[in-house]
């Protein structure tokens, strides 16, 4: 089991991640906006922090920046949609996704997962 950090801007998307990852195992917070994220990063010791396909180029950066200056150790998975393509260079991970939440999401948390336990962190 996990602790995962959702972010994005769409509620529907945010409740849909959270009940893959639940019956995944993981326990999840989610989180729509600047003040939220950075009072969960104080709050919590995050595994993974997921970034929502929805998210606009510059503000994934910058939700990025937040993440990995607020919640040392953690990795991030970054969803994006094939038409945008991958705007976080320092991502751990990505995941194309359609539309809507893709099925695999809660493989790549698990993966991200092993590997914080194979560096120690």
């Amino acid at each position: 089991m996990a602790l995962v950090l959702c972010t994005g801007i769409d509620p529907v998307l945010l409740k849909t991640r959270r009940l893959i990852l639940e019956r995944a195992g993981h326990k999840v917070v989610g989180t729509t906006d600047e003040a939220a994220l950075l009072a969960a990063c104080k709050k919590h010791s995050f595994d993974v922090a997921v970034i929502g396909q929805t998210v606009g180029i510059k503000m994934k950066r910058h939700i990025s920046a937040l993440i990995r200056e607020h919640c040392p150790g953690i990795r991030i998975l970054e969803l994006y949609r094939e038409f945008q393509g991958k705007a976080l260079d320092d991502a751990d991970s990505w995941l194309e996704t359609p539309a809507d939440i893709p099925k695999d999401l809660a493989d790549h948390v698990d993966e991200l997962v092993a590997r914080n336990k194979k560096a120690g962190a």
